[in-house]
């Protein structure tokens, strides 16, 4: 990727980090702009997201609480690992799920 392209889309990668809200934030900020990298990692936020909202209520709620935590922390290393990427300006695909999410959300941003 373009270090030019980075650095305009640096910030709002970042901002697209802190929380749903941000990522939301994030993908306005990025409707003008459509810089690559911002929209790899909105990708990716909109992706930790479903999985987080889908753990806390389908499996905390109805499967197992002991279940939905490990989930939770193994969703939280994801997320770290995702923000320090936008952070460096890199693309860091999230373990696992990253593919994923790049495919899932082409579409978006």
């Amino acid at each position: 990727m373009e270090n030019q392209t980075v650095n305009e889309g640096k910030t709002t990668a970042i901002i697209s980090y802190i929380t749903w809200i941000g990522t939301i934030i994030a993908f306005i900020m990025n409707n003008d702009k459509k810089n690559s990298f911002a929209a790899f990692h909105i990708r990716q936020m909109i992706g930790l997201s479903i999985f987080s909202l889908v753990n806390g209520f389908v499996i905390g709620m109805y499967v197992n609480n002991m279940l939905s935590g490990a989930i939770s922390f193994v969703l939280f290393v994801f997320w770290i690992i995702g923000f320090v990427g936008a952070l460096k300006g890199e693309e860091k695909k999230i373990p696992l799920l990253g593919d994923l999410f790049q495919d899932w959300f082409k579409g978006i941003a």
